[in-house]
């Protein structure tokens, strides 16, 4: 037998399978983009291959690495360049014009919001958006459970002073 990688994990395969839908949807949830949120998901399994957690253990790590992952990206600004090259290549035509504009900006607007937010808070909400327990959370974060409401209920009202600050005046 020969051996091509003393330090590959053996439960990868069934790891990747059982959690892969979870971890694009939380990056897409955060980034809203599908694509990079396939990429962020590439990155975090490609760090859980070089871990040592536990496959029973590995929903909530791959989790909260997404979680942090794709919102490190969210703040770097590596977002902008994305969309400006896009922009370039999309549909002439849509159908309704005025609401996927109003939509587009809306979400923006509450994305650039997000990665204001102290990181703990905007991981706690993206976390409990995302399904996660309170339970869960509070694991994920190193939080009691008790405080994981709180927290993400501070979460929410600076979102929201967030989006107000930032909102245009018409």
């Amino acid at each position: 037998m020969s051996q091509q990688r003393v330090d590959a994990r053996t439960d990868l395969e069934e790891v990747f399978r059982g959690n892969y839908p979870r971890v694009v949807a939380v990056a897409a949830r955060v980034l809203g983009s599908r694509d990079q949120a396939e990429d962020v998901a590439q990155e975090v399994f490609l760090s859980f291959s070089r871990s040592s957690v536990p496959a029973d253990e590995a929903g909530g790590w791959l989790t909260v690495a997404a979680t942090h992952t794709a919102l490190n990206l969210l703040r770097s600004g590596r977002r902008r360049s994305a969309r400006e090259e896009l922009a370039g290549d999309g549909p002439t035509v849509v159908p309704d014009v005025a609401d996927l504009v109003i939509t587009r900006d809306e979400r923006s607007s509450v994305r650039a919001a997000l990665a204001r937010l102290p990181h703990k808070q905007a991981a706690a909400l993206v976390l409990r958006h995302s399904g996660l327990s309170y339970a869960e959370v509070a694991a994920a974060l190193d939080l009691s459970p008790g405080s994981v409401g709180t927290t993400v209920r501070r979460a929410e009202s600076v979102l929201l002073k967030e989006l107000n600050r930032h909102a245009s005046p018409e």
